[in-house]
C-alpha cells in the first residue's frame, strides 16, 4: 500500500486573508514522506533515499504524479486544512484518494481535538521543533530552509504517531486534569483508544489528471 504522509506551511494566517477558508491562504512549501521511495534504512529526512521530500510552489507539478499513484494520505487535520489548500493547486480533486486524518480519528475516540505536540510528547517521547507562526516569519525573511527542516518534522511526528496507532490501537495523551501523583511523572498519561481495523484497507480511485498516457 502506497501511503503519502504529508503537511503544508503556508505564507499568510487566516486573519491576513480575512477569511477561514483554507484555500484563501497560500502555501509556502509541502513536505511529504512517500513508502515507496523510503529504501527502509532510517535516514533522516534530508538524505536521500528516506522518502521525505519537499516541495515550493513551483515544484508542485512533480508533486501531483506521486498524489495520484497514492492509495492513502495521511495527515494531522488534512481534512479539513491540508488537503482543501492544496486542492486549490490541483486540476483534479484530491478527496477522492482516501484520507487518513488523524486529528480527526482522535476526535472521534476522545469526543475533542488534541494537538499534534500533545501526541507526540506523550506518544513518542518528543516534541515538535516549532510552530506555525514561526514558519510564516522565517518566510517573510527568507529562511525558507529553516520552514523545510519544521514541516519535514512535523511530517516524521505524523508519520510515527500512525505506525504507532496502528501497532497498538491507541495514542497517548498528557491529562492536564489528572492529579499528580509524586513518585510517578507518567501518572496523567492516559490513552486514546483507536479502531484502525480499515486504515490499511484500500479504496478505488482512478487520479490521472497529470500523468502522462
Amino acid at each position: 500500500m502506497r501511503k503519502i504522509t504529508f503537511d503544508i506551511e503556508t505564507r499568510d494566517l487566516f486573519q491576513d486573508v480575512g477569511s477561514n477558508d483554507p484555500a484563501a491562504l497560500t502555501i509556502s512549501v509541502v513536505c511529504i514522506h512517500d513508502s515507496a521511495a523510503d529504501d527502509g534504512t532510517g535516514k533522516a529526512p534530508a538524505e536521500a533515499g528516506s522518502g521525505y521530500s519537499s516541495y515550493l510552489v513551483e515544484d508542485l507539478p512533480k508533486l501531483w504524479p506521486i498524489m495520484e499513484q497514492a492509495d492513502m494520505l495521511i495527515t494531522f487535520n488534512g481534512d479539513h486544512f491540508d488537503i482543501p489548500l492544496l486542492n486549490k493547486y490541483y486540476t483534479g480533486d484530491l478527496t477522492k484518494v482516501k484520507s487518513l486524518d488523524l486529528m480527526a480519528e482522535v476526535k472521534k475516540s476522545l469526543g475533542r481535538r488534541i494537538k499534534l505536540d500533545t501526541l507526540a510528547e506523550a506518544t513518542l517521547g518528543r516534541n515538535k521543533s516549532g510552530h506555525g507562526l514561526e514558519a510564516i516569519a522565517w518566510w517573510k525573511s527568507g529562511e525558507i530552509d529553516k520552514i523545510i527542516k519544521y514541516c519535514l518534522e512535523d511530517v516524521k511526528i505524523t508519520k510515527e504517531l500512525y505506525e504507532y496507532a496502528l501497532k497498538n490501537k491507541h495514542l497517548k495523551y498528557k491529562d492536564l486534569g489528572a492529579i499528580v501523583v509524586p513518585g510517578k511523572p507518567n501518572a496523567n498519561i492516559r490513552d486514546i483508544k483507536l479502531d484502525t481495523t480499515h486504515w490499511e484497507t484500500k479504496s478505488d480511485h482512478a487520479m490521472t489528471f497529470t500523468l502522462p498516457f
